[in-house]
């Protein structure tokens, strides 16, 4: 393959775009919005990584600020909407946590042997 082709899309280029947001549901209006909401970022390929937290992997700046154009133009009237690009690089090193006490596995199957 061209080496121009792997070095177009490294961890410093391509880009991870999140959304961030905290939007009213006081009211059966609100939700419908805050709902219609999630439901373009779904749509527009985003993932959910929390409730309120969208996240995208873009190969590139040009294709990440497509992304977050069309976010913007589906922001809500109301509520704080935050948008952030940061390298793939930078996700890499992200920590998740799912809370601190010890998960329990399932207990093995257990097969019957004929005889």
């Amino acid at each position: 393959m061209d080496e121009k082709y792997f070095s177009r899309l490294n961890q410093y280029r391509s880009l991870w775009v999140l959304v961030f947001f905290d939007l009213p549901t006081e009211t059966r209006k609100d939700r419908k919005i805050a709902t219609s909401f999630r439901k373009k970022l779904l749509d527009d390929g985003f993932g959910m990584f929390q409730f309120s937290i969208y996240m995208r992997f873009c190969a590139s700046r040009e294709n990440a600020d497509v992304h977050i154009k069309r976010t913007k133009k589906n922001l809500p009237p109301k509520g704080k909407v935050g948008i952030m690009s940061i390298t793939d690089k930078q996700f890499g090193m992200m920590e998740v946590f799912f809370g601190t006490s010890k998960q329990e596995t399932e207990a093995p199957t257990q097969q019957l042997e004929l005889f």
